[in-house]
């Protein structure tokens, strides 16, 4: 099976290319990186030069796996249409993946998992994952800063692993929980191959969406949904 992630949730992006086979790994063949900013110009293009470099058309590809958020509303909107359009054309499963998910996976970590990303505005995303013996997302919230540390210090109480790909909210943890501060593990930033071996697990579970079903998951409102509600 021809996989094809996309990730567009962040200030940068990336698509990959994966060949999948049933009881087995998936393999990332190339993982492209797309500048923030101009994911609309570069999204398409760089999936048709990525399948053509590779000896394939559009209609090669068997499966999607795409990062539906939480990250950026402009960018979740572009990655997510793109994939819709391509799926719906193709007539091909979507696997819909948690950035938080792909976060959690990215780490050495095994069991209970917190994951947490920036949010922006002082508050942090954070995922409450189970890694064993598959990827279980069991939540997913949106925590001021306060709150993260109070959740991080529980975690590490509870002899819960923490990973994060920003390394403010690392060294905040790591500070807050002190002597349990080893239960913090810094990572890197998960790409889009990420996205791709998560989406094979999902595949070969069940767990697609079609195209037309395929929504983003911000956790937090847009400011056009905060400033729009009527006052009381």
């Amino acid at each position: 099976m021809l996989l094809l992630a996309a990730d567009t949730s962040g200030k940068q992006g990336s698509i990959a290319l994966a060949q999948c086979r049933a009881g087995e790994n998936c393999a990332v063949i190339e993982v492209v990186p797309l500048a923030g900013g101009t994911f609309s110009a570069q999204l398409i293009p760089q999936i048709a030069a990525l399948l053509e470099a590779r000896g394939h058309g559009k209609s090669d590809v068997d499966a999607f796996a795409v990062a539906n958020g939480p990250g950026s509303f402009t960018g979740l909107r572009v990655g997510l249409a793109a994939i819709k359009a391509l799926a719906e054309v193709l007539q091909k499963p979507i696997a819909a993946i948690s950035l938080l998910e792909a976060v959690a996976c990215s780490g050495a970590a095994h069991g209970r998992v917190l994951a947490a990303l920036d949010a922006g505005r002082g508050d942090v995303y954070v995922g409450d994952c189970e890694l064993d013996p598959e990827v279980r997302l069991h939540s997913e919230r949106l925590l001021s800063r306060a709150e993260f540390l109070t959740e991080a210090n529980a975690a590490a109480l509870a002899g819960t692993a923490m990973v994060t790909p920003d390394a403010a909210l690392a060294e905040a943890a790591r500070i807050s929980t002190s002597a349990s501060g080893s239960s913090v593990k810094l990572i890197a930033y998960p790409d889009s191959g990420v996205i791709a071996r998560l989406g094979w697990e999902h595949l070969q579970r069940g767990q697609t969406v079609r195209p037309e079903d395929l929504e983003a998951n911000y956790i937090r409102h847009s400011d056009a949904e905060i400033f729009s509600k009527p006052k009381a």
